[in-house]
């Protein structure tokens, strides 16, 4: 038996955590003979009651980890493995509490795990795919992930996925202090240690849907934020390679 953790940071998701809760458990049921899966959501203080919707639903292997103040998605997930760490969990899925992510490919995603790997959910390699996402959006993905793999020198086509699988194994020895990014750019700054770490990347196809409810937590700064960070840690690479 596999066991993994499902960590989901929330904040305002009333309105999708209950889908994807109940999906989870049909995914969770069907595979029990493989893989123990519990989840973890760690709620920044949502003002609509997240927390206690999920709460309500009374779902077995589901625990809450409430935080006073929304501070952002690096710590929120940081939160969630720290507090994963002290159970004897061998993988740690991230995912979006909004449904963009599939919880049916999530068997997908862990079939390909290894001690050795992280697996990236990537929605720009074959198989893989964007519904509902207009041009401009799509324009600005592929331009976050291509910009960070040719400064960042990694061959991979979707850097700034949240939807992966991380062994125990990195995240025991990864020193979370040093975590830079608050927002999004933490999908790529994880992706940097797990090279430098000497860990492999498998890239796995998913269907990526856009919202149905909410709004999308991206803003400027956080694009802003994601960018500078990509930048310095690609001339850091390019001095220490020369």
């Amino acid at each position: 038996m596999i066991y993994v953790l499902v960590v989901i940071p929330t904040y305002n998701e009333s309105e999708s955590i209950q889908s994807l809760l109940n999906r989870l458990n049909n995914v969770r049921q069907k595979f029990a003979d493989m893989y123990k899966i519990d989840i973890l959501i760690v709620d920044d203080n949502s003002p609509d009651n997240t927390a206690a919707i999920a709460a309500n639903m009374h779902l077995s292997g589901l625990e809450i980890l409430q935080r006073r103040e929304k501070l952002g998605l690096g710590p929120a997930y940081l939160a969630g493995f720290a507090h994963g760490l002290k159970n004897d969990y061998q993988y740690f899925v991230q995912m979006d509490a909004d449904l963009s992510h599939q919880p049916e490919q999530l068997v997908d995603l862990l079939n390909a795990a290894a001690k050795s790997d992280l697996v990236i959910g990537t929605r720009w390699i074959s198989g893989g795919s964007v519904i509902n996402w207009p041009k401009r959006r799509k324009l600005i993905s592929k331009s976050g992930t291509g910009y960070a793999s040719f400064v960042l020198n990694l061959p991979y086509k979707d850097l700034t996925s949240g939807y992966r699988v991380l062994p125990r194994e990195f995240l025991s020895q990864l020193d979370f202090s040093l975590i830079e990014t608050r927002g999004y750019g933490f999908q790529i700054e994880m992706a940097l240690k797990a090279i430098e770490a000497g860990y492999g990347i498998k890239q796995i196809p998913i269907t990526f849907t856009e919202r149905a409810h909410g709004y999308s937590k991206t803003s400027a700064a956080i694009i802003w934020e994601a960018w500078a960070l990509v930048t310095k840690w690609g001339l850091r690479r390019l001095f220490i390679r020369r």
